[in-house]
């Protein structure tokens, strides 16, 4: 039996995955949490075979909940499912220990199957994400800026493009203040942007938001 925590802020994503699954020989939904937190707290206490992760979420959001349940729970595979497409979304997700990276616009026969690739000891990401990654060896040159951003620079400009002040940023991550204006000058700088406005201009005209999570 596979154990399987999904993890998404919309109840209605969770309602049409659980459906999905449980239809599913071998699979069993144990638990759903609506924000990272609340997965790191579930997997610290329980540990599922694998989690189903959202990763823009409120609060730390996907990418650091990752980083926190492998930390605390190593064996348990991580799978993100998000509507971001785009690198350094995967690049990042994949370099920090998820198992595997799908978009929400797979069917229901991929995510079977990608569940059970994860739970066999197997990475698995979308074919055409696969196929983007490596070809983007191949530039001469990043087309997007935001590939120059640090793991923690990208998690934090989410935040800060979905309204987040400084001040909750900081109670979240466990960062003083100082140390996360740090990290959005040092952005400013990277990026060539004068403030969070011009950040979240730029971000939506590299693909790197989502309207349905603005």
């Amino acid at each position: 039996m596979i154990n399987i925590l999904l993890v998404d802020d919309h109840e209605l994503v969770r309602t049409g995955i659980r459906k999905i699954l449980d239809d599913v020989r071998g699979f069993k939904v144990v638990g759903e949490t609506a924000t990272g937190e609340e997965a790191v707290q579930y997997c610290r206490k329980s540990e599922p075979d694998v989690v189903l992760m959202d990763m823009n979420m409120p609060g730390i959001g996907g990418l650091e909940a990752t980083k926190k349940i492998l930390r605390y729970a190593p064996d348990v595979k991580v799978i993100v499912l998000t509507v971001h497409s785009e690198d350094p979304f995967p690049t990042k997700v994949m370099q920090i220990g998820a198992s595997g990276y799908l978009t929400k616009g797979a069917g229901p026969d991929e995510m079977i199957n990608a569940i059970k690739a994860v739970n066999s000891g197997q990475r698995y990401i979308t074919p055409e994400i696969a196929q983007q990654i490596a070809l983007s060896q191949f530039k001469s040159t990043d087309e997007n800026p935001f590939n120059s951003l640090s793991e923690r620079e990208l998690q934090i400009m989410l935040m800060i493009t979905r309204g987040e002040k400084v001040v909750n940023i900081s109670t979240q991550l466990s960062l003083s203040t100082k140390t996360i204006n740090s990290y959005r000058y040092r952005m400013f700088e990277k990026l060539n942007v004068g403030n969070d406005v011009e950040l979240t201009h730029l971000a939506i005209r590299h693909g790197m938001l989502n309207s349905e999570k603005i």
